[in-house]
C-alpha cells in the first residue's frame, strides 16, 4: 500500500478568508477538517451542477442556536430545492418570524429555578414561555383561516403558515416556491397547536399525500443531492424517497454530532446508505462528525465565497 499525498501544516495569516481556511484544512486532510474540506467540495459540485434537485435536511434545535438564518438564505439565492425539517425547528422558525426572540442562557443553571421563572431552556438558549404565548395566539388565527372543505397535506399546511410570515424559512419557501416537508410535524409545538384546533374544527390533514408528490420528484429528477444537517427523520425521509426509483442521490453531505458506532440513523455512515440503494455506487458523499453550528456556517461561508467568484 501506498502513502497517499504529504499533509501540509495549516498556516493562519490576518484577514484569512472562511473559504481559505476551509482550503488549508483540506490540505492537511485530516480528521473531520479534512472531511468538512471534502464536504465543502462535494457541496460546491452539488450547487453547480444544474441537473440536480438540492435536498436540504434540518434537525437539531438549529434555529434556536442561530442558523437559521443560513437556510433562509440559501432558499433565497436558489441553493435549495426541497426542504425537510423537524416540527420544532420550524416551530422556532416561527416564533422568530412573529417578533418573539431566543436568548442567550447557560447550561449551569437551575432548571428548577428556571421553571418557576417560565422559561425553557434548550442547553445554554432560553426562550420564555412568553413566546408560546404569542406563538398560540398566532397558530390558532392561521389555523381559522383554513378551508374546511379541502383535506390539506402537511406541506400544504406549511406553505399556508408560511404565507402568512414575513421572514424566516417558512416565508421564504413560500415565497420561493420550495416545497417544505415536515413528516413528523405532530412531534412539535406546531402538532400541540394543530390538535387543539382540531377540536373544534372540522380539517382534515393528510399525513401520507406528501409522499406522492416527494417520490413524483425524485422520479422526475435527473440527478439529487442533499446537505442533511444533524440526521433523524429529515435524514431519512430524504434518503428512503429514492428507494421507490432506480435512482439514488449522487451528491450526499451531512454535518452530525452523533457516532456512527451506536446503530443510531442520525451517526449513520452515508456509505451505510449505498447498501440500502439510497446512495449511488459512484455518489460523492461525505460525514462531517463534529458540531454542526460551527460546520455549517463554515462549509456554506466557504461554498458561497468560492462562487462570488464566478
Amino acid at each position: 500500500m501506498e502513502c497517499g499525498e504529504p499533509v501540509e501544516q495549516v498556516r493562519l495569516t490576518p484577514r484569512m478568508s472562511v473559504g481559505e481556511l476551509v482550503s488549508a484544512l483540506g490540505r492537511a486532510g485530516a480528521y473531520n477538517a479534512g472531511s468538512l474540506a471534502r464536504g465543502a467540495d462535494i457541496y460546491e459540485r452539488m450547487l453547480r451542477d444544474k441537473k440536480t434537485v438540492k435536498f436540504f435536511g434540518l434537525a437539531g434545535a438549529m434555529v434556536p442556536a442561530g442558523m437559521g438564518g443560513i437556510v433562509t438564505d440559501l432558499i433565497e439565492k436558489g441553493h435549495i430545492d426541497v426542504l425537510v425539517s423537524t416540527g420544532a425547528n420550524l416551530t422556532h422558525d416561527i416564533i422568530e418570524a412573529i417578533g418573539c426572540r431566543h436568548f442567550h442562557g447557560s447550561s449551569i443553571c437551575s432548571d428548577i429555578d428556571l421553571r418557576h421563572d417560565e422559561i425553557n431552556r434548550i442547553y445554554d438558549v432560553f426562550l420564555p414561555n412568553e413566546a408560546f404565548v404569542r406563538f398560540e395566539e398566532h397558530m390558532q388565527a392561521a389555523f381559522a383561516e383554513l378551508d374546511e372543505k379541502k383535506t390539506w397535506t402537511i406541506a400544504e399546511l406549511l406553505l399556508h403558515l408560511g404565507q402568512g410570515l414575513d421572514r424566516g424559512i417558512l416565508a421564504a419557501a413560500a415565497r420561493k416556491g420550495v416545497p417544505v416537508y415536515c413528516p413528523a410535524v405532530a412531534d412539535s409545538m406546531i402538532g400541540l397547536q394543530y390538535w387543539l384546533f382540531s377540536q373544534t374544527s372540522r380539517i382534515t390533514v393528510d399525513a401520507f399525500r406528501d409522499m406522492q408528490s416527494l417520490i413524483d420528484l425524485c422520479f422526475r429528477a435527473e440527478k439529487t443531492g442533499a446537505l442533511i444537517v444533524g440526521g433523524g427523520v429529515p435524514k431519512n425521509f430524504i434518503l428512503q424517497s429514492m428507494l421507490m426509483t432506480p435512482n439514488g442521490f449522487n451528491y450526499a453531505v451531512q454535518l452530525t454530532g452523533d457516532r456512527p458506532d451506536l446503530g443510531g440513523l442520525s451517526g449513520a455512515t452515508l456509505d451505510e446508505a449505498r447498501s440500502w440503494g439510497k446512495i449511488t455506487e459512484e455518489a460523492q458523499a461525505v460525514t462531517v462528525y463534529a458540531d454542526a453550528t460551527i460546520t455549517l456556517p463554515l462549509l456554506v461561508a466557504a461554498v458561497l465565497e468560492r462562487m462570488a467568484d464566478d
